[in-house]
């Protein structure tokens, strides 16, 4: 998303000059544009070297598969969005067991900035059942995933998974 005008008096955003680089800027209000990436949080689950995924039911990339997951709610832990995720998105009751890593991307025909955190989690309970965003669920194992995944962040972090497994 790119401001022409300041969300908080309406005034024409200018470049200015800042830290060594430009950003947009209230010259009324001094607000700045920084652009920061929005925090998700995608969970693995991994069972007998096959990673649980969902196909997507919503732009963009429908129809793709996708690690289950999502943006976070303001102030939410990461953790507790990832348990959020994982049972609106299959049904599932996990336990964050690690951070596999961290991915920038970006979401969106727009290109919106991301911050990926990307959980390992074990399921300790719920009913197995896409629902949400997602309209089907499938085990794949790590050598054979399929062609279409959804974001570059995913296909970077599955290959890290495959690499650490084996």
């Amino acid at each position: 998303m790119q401001y022409t005008f300041c969300p908080k008096c309406a005034t024409r955003l200018e470049p200015r000059d800042h830290h060594g680089g430009t950003l947009p800027t209230c010259p009324n209000c001094s607000f700045t544009f920084y652009n920061n990436a929005a925090p998700c949080v995608g969970v693995m689950v991994v069972k007998d070297r096959a990673v649980l995924l969902v196909k997507r039911a919503v732009a963009p990339f429908q129809g793709w598969w996708d690690v289950p997951g999502g943006f976070l709610e303001s102030g939410e832990h990461p953790a507790a969005g990832a348990r959020r995720e994982l049972l609106e998105e299959t049904g599932l009751v996990v336990e964050p067991t690690e951070v596999l890593g961290f991915w920038p991307d970006v979401y969106g025909p727009e290109e919106e900035p991301t911050l990926n955190i990307c959980y390992l989690a074990e399921v300790i309970g719920g009913e197995a059942r896409p629902g949400d965003d997602a309209t089907e669920m499938a085990w794949f194992p790590l050598d054979s995933l399929p062609e279409q995944i959804a974001f570059n962040w995913e296909r970077e972090a599955l290959a890290l998974l495959a690499a650490r497994l084996g």
